[in-house]
């Protein structure tokens, strides 16, 4: 009997989607990352295909690279609609930008002389490599924060958001830029293509917001879905920054009282775009449930064990943890101040690193770089934020932190009081 059919597949593809479920529940009760679960599923479905001998490999790699372009829209965008652009959140939103920001690029600069220290020739290709090692995952962080107080967890849900779209940006930068030779071309190109793409994103943005509202076939938002993944394909065909045409329409959208202002408010259906926003988050967030889910577990099925023997890949990994958790000690003890506990932990690497990796170009490919780095950097922040949270778990609810930040309107508010009395 044939295995694989139209009816094992289903059967298949159900499972894998009901155990994600579960695994997101069992990783809410133990801080246990869902992402390893996923992965170790691939890498048992892997191991029961060899048994049958049967050779998936093709479509496997099929598969990575389309749900790599989906998933990088979808986390994008997730990450933008979350994003309220608030004057109370304003000092917030300032702290975790620099510490992404920065995070980003002090790690991205260590990794990248190390690993050309061991693997690379030159600096840009190890700079290429190091980027993706350098990224937090919002795919990780955001579903296993919940338990923590209110301000440390919106301060790691804005950080792994910035730190993905920083990350992705500075990425594709370096390879839209490495065709350029001189540093005066690089910036030109960079900046005119910034500058076209921020353009383009705002004009796009504000058009679809109005387009969005006028319609009124149930049937809207994956056909909205669409239009981004095509406007993300076709900027991508002509060298823009693709994902800032995702990012600023994800602001307008969920921020479309702040863009939306004077004149322009007249334009705006306040009921009608509430009620697509609620359901644009549920279709989002259920869309990178799923992307997710296939992504990790077919990363599990591609993975080789054989590489974890290897002593350069093991003390390459391992300096990259502390270089990691130094600069992030820093960084959060210098910008954060206050208690950085268990935040210091919280820096798993996960699905848009292994997205980065698989995006990397032909040409920029080197067989010495061990790909069980990648294996074991994940793996081991993942667990090392599990320890974190699992051990700090008694500052989770502390009740006695105060987090109000809006005193000039407490003032305008006691002020009034005291003028009625």
């Amino acid at each position: 009997m044939d295995m694989l059919n139209a009816y094992s597949e289903t059967i298949a593809i159900s499972i894998i989607i009901i155990a994600s479920y579960f695994f997101n529940q069992f990783s809410k009760k133990t801080n246990i990352p869902s992402v390893l679960l996923l992965i170790g599923l691939g890498v048992g479905l892997q191991e029961l295909l060899n048994f049958y001998d049967i050779n998936l490999e093709r479509g496997i790699m099929e598969a990575l690279e389309l749900l790599g372009v989906v998933g990088l829209i979808m986390i994008v965008l997730e990450a933008a609609l979350d994003l309220k652009l608030t004057k109370e959140k304003k000092p917030l939103l300032i702290k975790s930008f620099l510490v992404a920001l920065l995070s980003l690029i002090a790690t991205s600069i260590g990794i990248a002389y190390l690993l050309k220290y061991f693997f690379f020739n030159d600096f840009y290709t190890a700079l290429i490599y190091a980027v993706p090692l350098s990224i937090l995952s919002s795919a990780i962080i955001i579903p296993s924060v919940g338990n923590l107080s209110s301000s440390k967890k919106e301060f790691m849900i804005y950080e792994s958001t910035f730190s993905d779209i920083l990350g992705i940006m500075f990425f594709y930068f370096l390879l839209g830029s490495a065709e350029t030779t001189t540093t005066s071309g690089v910036v030109w190109e960079v900046s005119s293509s910034i500058l076209i793409t921020i353009a383009l994103s705002i004009i796009i943005s504000y058009s679809l917001v109005l387009l969005l509202q006028k319609l009124t076939t149930k049937v809207k938002l994956f056909f909205l879905i669409a239009v981004l993944v095509l406007l993300y394909s076709t900027g991508k065909m002509f060298h823009l920054s693709s994902l800032l045409i995702i990012m600023v329409f994800g602001l307008v959208l969920s921020n479309h009282t702040i863009f939306f202002r004077g004149k322009l408010k007249k334009l705006i259906d306040e009921t009608a775009l509430k009620h697509i926003l609620e359901d644009f988050h549920v279709v989002t967030m259920e869309s990178a449930f799923v992307v997710r889910t296939f992504f990790f577990v077919i990363f599990g099925m591609t993975l080789d064990f054989s590489g974890l023997t290897d002593v350069l890949a093991l003390v390459t990994s391992l300096t990259i943890l502390v270089l990691t958790y130094v600069v992030r000690y820093i960084l959060l003890k210098s910008i954060v101040v206050k208690n950085i506990s268990p935040q210091i932990w919280i820096a798993p690497r996960g699905l848009i690193t292994v997205l980065l990796f698989f995006s990397i170009p032909d040409e920029w490919k080197n067989d010495a770089f061990s790909d069980a780095i990648l294996l074991i950097v994940i793996i081991a922040t993942s667990v090392f934020m599990t320890l974190g949270l699992v051990f700090k778990k008694q500052d989770f609810e502390d009740k006695n932190e105060l987090e109000f930040t809006d005193w000039d309107k407490l003032d305008k508010e006691i002020e009034a009081l005291s003028k009625t009395k």
